[in-house]
């Protein structure tokens, strides 16, 4: 099987571009912006410019003819860029009648996929991303303009910015909390936040964000939300199915990735279904899966050999693709690239995962702090029967429901806890989240540098919801969607790209808005996808309560890779700049069975390291 690089070059869903204002400056900004990168050989895509109606450039970089819709109208121009079936007629009707940028708010609220749109009117511009944060938008002053891009590095070249040393003690944090993953590694750079809008006047000179996403309210029944998860979920996937063509899909035997392989196989596409089974014995996707197989008589089938899998740690040394920002990814990056070149071959224009759903079809048992407050005899029977679940001991069970602390001092609160034993659970399914730690092999300067930013942050910081359940939602889409918005690009350019279904905003909205006492009960697995997928996925499969883990990829993969970890420490970027201890760190990879590890403590370290290697190649 060839590598992701043997497998060609930047393939659909790659597309890098900066968008400017309409000023003479700009032109200047643009020729910085748009160098192509001589260190990347795999970028073959040939650099192209839309421009405004000046003839200025307005959107500059590299993509493919199916990543772009756009249209001009007058005055306006508006852009799709990435997955949204939106006619270009429908877009330039829409551009026709925009008169204030702020209008379109309500477009961004209504179309299906997972895009950025851009829009100029009279040369001003306004660019936003998505809700869910997988695709993202980043601004900076470059050559006294303001420019945005959906990507850092194109920003950070253009101003031959490095790393922030801060920010990178911040991303040593297991995990690290809202706000701070949401911000940009470089000086310079301001990542957009995702439910903002960006607004840039046409002399460039002036920039605003302003909100254009607020999450539901958790308040549909499940009876009344299911039909709207099942339109949302099925449009999603349609949006990636409905040329036709060939598409794959991983089909792993859980509910989610099942849940969109059903739904893709109803499209017009030929569909190639995808199943790795675990190497654990006791793990039961493989049956899983080839009983949903069974009820798809017209879907290839291909299973793989477990023990071809890549473990967690795999090729670490070898990872070169361009990255804006630490990610945990690469430890699962081999893993989830592997498989893709031959699926290419097969035919497959873009594969399907059910990634997400993990975060929109379930969600934090964190609502149960409000429930208790609101609902206390119904919330008092739940929280029992998660006591007996997950065995919360009841003490810290208990000081975590009486915590009603704001946000802002609950993370200021954290910041004199670093160094303390990991938390237990219950404090992070109850509460605000998981409280960050510091792990010894973080050096003293690198925790100061931590705990100051996190003061710093709390004195300001606002929950992304009230409701401590509905902001545990959002942290964690986001976390996930900034290692999976990597992961796409990198699949991109090993010539097969990937979409996520379950992280289109119109489906986290339609998840989001049904009440939490249906979405996450001790009695039941996934309700709502369950509800949803009636009628679509067959009842045999639906049955599912449980999932696989892959602890055994993960602790095998400590234990075969460990030599590839001394290596990675003994010249060190992270040490070089004082954040980390490389004797510390060589001493535990030659330790594989050390208590501790098991809870992936090592991840974060590792992100930073091998970011910051590949900006050093």
């Amino acid at each position: 099987m060839p590598t992701p690089r043997e497998a060609g070059g930047a393939g659909p869903g790659a597309a890098s571009f900066v968008v400017l204002p309409d000023c003479d400056d700009a032109l200047t900004a643009a020729r910085s912006l748009i160098r192509r990168n001589p260190q990347d050989t795999q970028d073959t895509r040939e650099t192209r410019t839309i421009p405004h109606p000046s003839g200025r450039p307005w959107i500059a970089g590299r993509w493919h003819d199916e990543d772009v819709t756009a249209v001009r109208a007058g005055r306006a121009a508006l852009a799709v860029i990435g997955c949204c079936p939106v006619r270009p007629e429908e877009l330039r009707r829409r551009a026709e009648a925009l008169r204030d940028l702020t209008a379109l708010d309500a477009l961004a609220r209504a179309l299906p996929g997972s895009f950025h749109l851009v829009a100029a009117l009279d040369g001003a511009v306004r660019v936003q991303g998505t809700a869910s944060g997988l695709r993202l938008v980043h601004r900076a002053t470059v050559g006294g303009v303001e420019v945005a891009a959906s990507d850092a590095l194109p920003l950070a070249r253009a101003l031959d910015s490095a790393p922030d040393e801060e920010e990178l003690a911040v991303r040593l944090l297991w995990p690290v909390p809202h706000p701070l993953f949401a911000t940009s590694p470089w000086r310079g750079v301001t990542t957009v936040p995702a439910e903002d809008a960006l607004y840039v006047s046409r002399d460039g000179r002036t920039v605003r964000h302003s909100r254009w996403w607020t999450p539901p309210e958790p308040v549909r029944s499940m009876a009344g939300g299911a039909p709207l998860v099942r339109q949302a979920l099925t449009e999603a996937v349609a949006a990636r199915t409905h040329r036709g063509s060939t598409v794959s899909c991983d089909l792993s035997g859980g509910l989610d990735s099942t849940s969109v392989c059903f739904l893709a196989a109803a499209s017009p596409a030929r569909v190639i279904a995808s199943t790795w089974p675990g190497r654990d014995p006791a793990d039961g996707d493989l049956a899983w899966a080839r009983r949903a197989a069974r009820h798809l008589p017209h879907v290839e089938h291909v299973v793989w050999d477990a023990d071809e899998s890549p473990l967690v740690y795999t090729d670490l040394l070898d990872i070169d693709e361009p990255m804006d920002e630490p990610t945990i990814g690469v430890m699962d990056r081999a893993r989830a690239l592997h498989h893709l070149p031959e699926l290419a071959r097969r035919g497959s224009s873009t594969h399907l995962t059910g990634i997400g759903g993990d975060h929109v079809a379930w969600c934090s048992e964190g609502y149960y702090h409000r429930l208790l407050r609101t609902r206390p005899w119904f919330a008092l029977r739940r929280l029992r029967g998660f006591r007996t679940l997950y065995q919360w001991p009841l003490a810290p069970t208990v000081r975590t429901l009486a915590d009603s602390r704001p946000y802002g001092r609950w993370l200021a609160g954290t910041a004199a806890r670093l160094r303390d034993p990991l938390p237990p659970g219950v404090e992070g399914a109850l509460g605000w989240g998981t409280a960050p730690r510091l792990f010894p092999w973080v050096t003293p300067e690198a925790a100061e540098a931590a705990r100051r930013a996190l003061l710093r942050a709390a004195a300001t910081a606002e929950p992304l919801h009230r409701d401590r359940g509905l902001h545990q939602d959002l942290e964690q889409i986001r976390i996930c969607t900034r290692i999976v918005r990597q992961w796409d690009l990198m699949a991109a350019r090993a010539g097969l790209p990937t979409a996520s279904p379950f992280f289109d905003d119109r489906v986290i909205e339609a998840c989001l808005a049904v009440d939490p006492r249906a979405r996450v009960t001790p009695w039941a697995y996934k309700p709502l996808l369950g509800a949803a997928m009636r009628g679509i996925v067959p009842d045999a499969c639906l049955a599912r309560t449980d999932k696989a883990h892959a602890s055994m990829d993960a602790s095998n993969g400590l234990r075969e890779h460990r030599g590839d970890l001394v290596k990675l420490w003994e010249d060190s970027s992270l040490a070089r700049l004082g954040l980390v201890d490389a004797g510390a760190l060589t001493a535990l990879a030659q330790r594989p069975a050390t208590p501790g590890l098991s809870d992936a403590i090592l991840y974060s370290t590792i992100g930073c390291e091998v970011w910051l290697r590949t900006l050093a190649r």
